[in-house]
């Protein structure tokens, strides 16, 4: 879990456009002064494990690709859990007891547990739209009107 947290404040903190991602990502900083710095700035603060990730990817020139090796680790570790990532956008923010009765009915029906991401999207007007993995499920009232009228413009 340590590990985990580490990598994802690095990929945090050097994923976002700025002079921590120039620095870390510059290919006209030599590798050795990378790694002092590096060193220099997590040494003690961040699991050693990451560490060493983080000075292997700049002493193979692969600083690129710690964003894709943070999401993959994430994947492997929710995937070890047995917990898939879900987004649910409502029309309005859910009460808490809603929000908990849904979460629940989800559990059980599809027998996972669940790493949320609510987005409030007043678009949808009413009822709500997840994504489950590469599955969309869309109850949305917004979603109903457009499934109407892709139907009626069909049949005419």
């Amino acid at each position: 879990d340590r590990i985990g947290a580490d990598l994802t404040a690095l990929g945090a903190a050097m994923g976002p456009p700025g002079l921590v991602r120039d620095f870390f990502e510059s290919p006209v900083i030599d590798r050795p002064a990378k790694e002092r710095v590096l060193s220099e700035v997590f040494e003690g603060k961040i699991h050693p494990i990451a560490l060493h990730t983080l000075l292997l990817l700049v002493r193979k020139r692969r600083e690129n690709l710690l964003g894709a090796i943070l999401a993959e680790y994430l994947a492997l570790l929710r995937e070890a859990r047995g917990v898939e990532r879900l987004t649910l956008e409502t029309a309005r923010t859910l009460d808490p007891a809603e929000h908990d009765r849904l979460i629940a009915r989800l559990e059980a029906h599809y027998g996972k547990k669940f790493e949320l991401t609510e987005v409030v999207d007043p678009r949808l007007i009413g009822g709500v739209r997840m994504m489950m993995g590469d599955r969309r499920i869309d109850a949305s009232v917004s979603g109903r009107l457009d499934a109407l009228a892709r139907d009626l413009s069909h049949d005419s």
